[in-house]
Order: C-alpha cells, then sequence, then structure tokens
C-alpha cells in the first residue's frame, strides 16, 4: 500500500511538467491526421490518441484566447469536449499508455484551469464545462490505472 501512495505521489509531482516539451501547438493537418489515426487505432490505443488529441486542441484553444478569436476558441474547447467524450466511452482495463493518457489528461486540465484565470465572464462556461467533463475523464482513467 506504501508503494502505491509513493507512486502516485511520484507521478503528482511531475505533472505540470511531464508533457512541457510536447506543447507544441498542431497545425490543422496534423490534427486531422491524428484524428484520423485515432479513430482507425485499435480500442486499446484510442484512450493515448484522444488524449493527445485533447491536449493539442486545448493548447490551440489557448493560443486563439491569446490571439481574441473568442469563436474559434470556443470551436476548439468544444472538440476538446468532444475527445473527452470519446475517451470516457473508450476507458478500457487493457488500455495501452493508460497512466500517460491520465497524465496528459491533467496536464491538459491544468492548463484549462490556467486559461480559466485570464478569461471573460462571457468566456467562462464554456472553460467551466469542458474542465469539469476533463475532471471527470481523468478520475475513471486514474481508477484504471489503479485496478492494475
Amino acid at each position: 500500500m506504501r508503494f502505491v501512495l509513493a507512486f502516485a505521489l511520484a507521478t503528482l509531482a511531475i505533472t505540470p511538467s511531464a508533457f512541457a516539451a510536447s506543447d507544441k501547438v498542431l497545425d490543422v493537418q496534423e490534427i486531422a491526421a491524428l484524428e484520423t489515426k485515432a479513430a482507425q487505432a485499435a480500442p486499446k490505443e484510442q484512450c493515448f490518441l484522444y488524449a493527445q488529441l485533447a491536449h493539442s486542441m486545448t493548447e490551440l484553444a489557448s493560443q486563439q484566447f491569446s490571439a481574441g478569436n473568442i469563436a474559434q476558441a470556443s470551436a476548439s474547447l468544444k472538440a476538446v469536449q468532444k475527445y473527452a467524450e470519446k475517451i470516457h466511452m473508450g476507458v478500457a482495463d487493457d488500455a495501452k499508455k493508460l497512466k500517460n493518457a491520465e497524465i496528459l489528461m491533467r496536464h491538459t486540465a491544468y492548463q484549462l484551469k490556467e486559461l480559466m484565470m485570464g478569461a471573460s465572464l462571457d468566456d467562462r462556461p464554456t472553460l467551466e464545462s469542458t474542465l469539469k467533463q476533463l475532471d471527470q475523464v481523468q478520475s475513471e482513467m486514474m481508477l484504471q490505472v489503479f485496478k492494475h
């Protein structure tokens, strides 16, 4: 039991910076290619691929908010919600890279919280609903990780 607790604390310590190097914003073609790859992947591989898509779209939404493109940012957040729903529907016991996907989702939720801090009151409902959905999916993923 102590080992599990130590492992959990160790992974929590690396959360914000675990994927900082991969915070590159994908372009439209790269996102479309990743979406196609996720749709065609085996069910146990889809979880991580959709987590990557959610993360990439959150990065894109952040840039769009910063640039003042609120409508585009809102559309990107809707895509994040769509990917989170696909993860929710497909979280499996035998998913590959489940722990990595869970860490990526936690990092994505952290980014949304940061984005929400600077968002206008008009933008907050979309951010809050997306964050709520990501938190739920991340919790489900964490439960699956600890089942193993």
